[in-house]
């Protein structure tokens, strides 16, 4: 048995743990963290591999979508295969279009069985009623050209041609 915790990347603390069965697929635990939130479980979805830090790795999707059939998918990934030691993490969006976001971490493993899972044993704040907006932002990349500002050449500076006299 699994105890993870489900934070919804937000300004207000919204958390869910819930207790889940080892042998769960992640679709099955895309399915219980949607609905411990609110939704329907309806929307695309995809799990990101994590480091401690949150930086995120490599895509497990809802669908295979590879050509050939040999992608991975939330179907044919086991929770205890996927996350096999305590905080291991797992970065969660839901829905595309609005980009929910999510950080899912294993806080315990059990060898004790339960009935009744999945189970949400502890749900701290409210949802928003908009999922926050998110801001991308790209590491300024080293273009091999030197620095923006020092575009000179036979021409002069890009910035000083007068478009006009053309």
């Amino acid at each position: 048995m699994y105890k993870i915790r489900v934070i919804l990347d937000t300004k207000e603390d919204v958390i869910r743990t819930i207790l889940v069965d080892n042998k769960l697929n992640l679709e099955e635990l895309h399915l219980t963290i949607a609905k411990s939130f609110g939704f329907g479980g309806q929307e695309m979805a995809s799990f990101y591999r994590t480091d401690d830090e949150w930086n995120q790795g490599e895509e497990i999707p809802l669908f295979n979508m590879a050509e050939a059939g040999e992608g991975i998918s939330m179907q044919s990934c086991i929770l205890d295969e996927t996350l096999p030691e305590e905080n291991n993490k797992l970065i969660y969006v839901y829905d595309f279009l609005n980009m929910w976001t999510f950080y899912v971490e294993v806080i315990e493993l059990s060898t004790e069985t339960k009935e009744d899972l999945p189970q949400i044993i502890l749900t701290v704040g409210e949802i928003p009623n908009e999922a926050p907006e998110k801001e991308f932002v790209a590491d300024k990349l080293d273009d091999g050209f030197g620095d923006d500002g020092d575009i000179d050449d036979e021409y002069g500076h890009f910035d000083d041609f007068d478009y006009n006299e053309y």
